[in-house]
């Protein structure tokens, strides 16, 4: 039976009733089993950045997709500009959100995938640095072939520098090693790497190792900044680059006067070469790399079995912390609706009072009073000439029943003393003065006798 039959036994349940909690916690153990580490490329979508500095996001491609965590302490190493849309490798283990029996990622490397960011950024400065000439064959030192006092530019709890200490302790115990300490990978990486070379090449060694252990071209990325590059390149110390495996290759690989494919390798060089040694230590290594199998094999199948019955508290906290951060992303976005529902709600209310504000009704009834103001003076001519054209015809109708036509065609009026009209005879007596009014002018009359007559229209 092999490990993978091993598994589906131990997890067969036959006719036993599980809860959901140990289903999903057998499952979990099954996808991490299984899938201890993978590298997946897919497009970046759904990226979300909470409060607690984890990252979360869905990689996809054209027919299907797989949510993905990225927590804090690996967030921090990560140089891209993660977005959504980005191609990318993610490097990580397969397992599963027991809490809500998802299927995920659980990433700790992420790098551009094809031409990437990070690659095209390698290349421009490769080439920028070789058209200056610092890669040029001329300007390699040659390595000393007896150093007594070595410079090691490495992080101090990194692989490279016990895999360096490990070989000159075998090979030339006798050689002088010194540490300079620095970071190797992150963002502060690189000036601090600069700084150690400068200290280290004022230090009087007779010869430098920059080194660091594998990995992503991320990881590598300070080796390939351009202060880095030009501190090499600046030592007067006799400098190898090893930096990463065989296959990594780094910018300060070509401005250093040698390359080694790895630490171990770069120790070597430097280290006192004869064929007794050689072969002893070639020996050595083999038996020791056979034991150290056989060690490994018998302490993984043990560690296996221990890390199947015992759960890590951190892997708990981990899914709690995961939780907490769905939860607090829900939460978010509800408060988020509510927030837009309320700011609608309170853009209707400011239409609502914008239209029904005294400012506004008196701005419309301050337009009518203009519009009113500019009608007034056109009405009341249009008025004043109507009334003016009433009066004309009424003083044309008037001044046909004027008594002054009357007296225009040659008839008087007779009036007494009082100024009254004399209507009929017997408004008048023999020796009254009366007045007489003509079409032009006046006349003073005396009634001599008051005779009746009568006139007819034949008169």
């Amino acid at each position: 039976m092999n490990n993978d039959d091993a598994i589906f036994q131990r997890l067969s349940t036959e006719r036993d009733v599980l809860t959901v909690s140990q289903l999903n916690a057998r499952a979990r153990s099954l996808l991490e089993e299984v899938f201890p580490r993978v590298w997946v490329e897919g497009e970046l979508s759904n990226l979300a950045r909470p409060s607690s500095g984890h990252l979360y996001f869905t990689l996809k491609d054209s027919g299907a997709q797989v949510r993905c965590a990225l927590f804090r302490q690996n967030a921090a190493r990560i140089r891209l500009d993660l977005r959504d849309g980005l191609l990318v490798q993610a490097r990580g283990r397969v397992s599963l959100y027991e809490g809500r029996g998802d299927y995920q990622m659980i990433i700790d490397s992420l790098e551009p995938a094809g031409d990437g960011a990070l690659r095209q950024a390698f290349d421009a400065l490769k080439a920028k640095l070789q058209s200056e000439g610092l890669f040029a064959a001329e300007r390699k030192r040659p390595l000393p072939s007896h150093p007594t006092r070595i410079g090691v530019i490495t992080s101090p709890s990194g692989a490279a520098v016990r895999d360096i200490i490990s070989v000159f302790g075998r090979r030339a115990p006798f050689i002088e090693l010194v540490i300079s300490p620095t970071a190797v990978q992150g963002r502060e990486a690189a000036p601090q790497i600069v700084r150690a070379l400068e200290r280290a090449d004022l230090a009087g060694f007779d010869a430098l190792i920059l080194a660091r252990g594998g990995g992503s071209l991320e990881d590598l990325w300070p080796f390939n900044e351009e202060m880095v590059a030009r501190a090499v390149a600046a030592c007067r110390t006799p400098i190898i680059s090893a930096v990463g495996h065989e296959t990594d290759v780094s910018i300060s690989d070509f401005v250093a006067d040698l390359r080694a494919p790895t630490p171990s390798a770069a120790a070597e060089l430097l280290s006192p070469d004869t064929q007794a040694m050689l072969a002893q230590l070639q020996r050595s290594h083999r038996q020791l790399q056979q034991c150290m199998k056989v060690r490994l094999a018998r302490d993984g199948l043990r560690l296996d079995n221990l890390r199947r019955r015992l759960r890590h508290p951190g892997e708990r906290l981990a899914q709690q912390a995961q939780r907490l951060d769905e939860l607090e992303m829900r939460m978010q976005r509800a408060l988020n609706h509510r927030l837009q529902h309320q700011r609608h709600l309170l853009e209707q209310l400011q239409g609502r009072l914008q239209h029904q504000h005294p400012g506004r009704r008196l701005q419309v009834l301050g337009e009518r009073l203009e519009q009113l103001q500019q009608r007034l003076p056109r009405v009341m001519r249009q008025q004043l000439q109507q009334h003016r054209q009433r009066l004309t015809n009424a003083m044309q109708t008037l001044h046909l029943v004027s008594p002054l036509a009357t007296l225009g065609r040659g008839y008087s009026i007779l009036l007494d003393n009082h100024g009254m009209a004399i209507r009929k005879q017997g408004d008048t007596r023999p020796g009254q003065r009366l007045q007489a009014r003509l079409s032009e002018g006046r006349l003073t009359l005396r009634v001599e006798e008051d005779q009746p007559h009568t006139l007819s229209l034949l008169d």
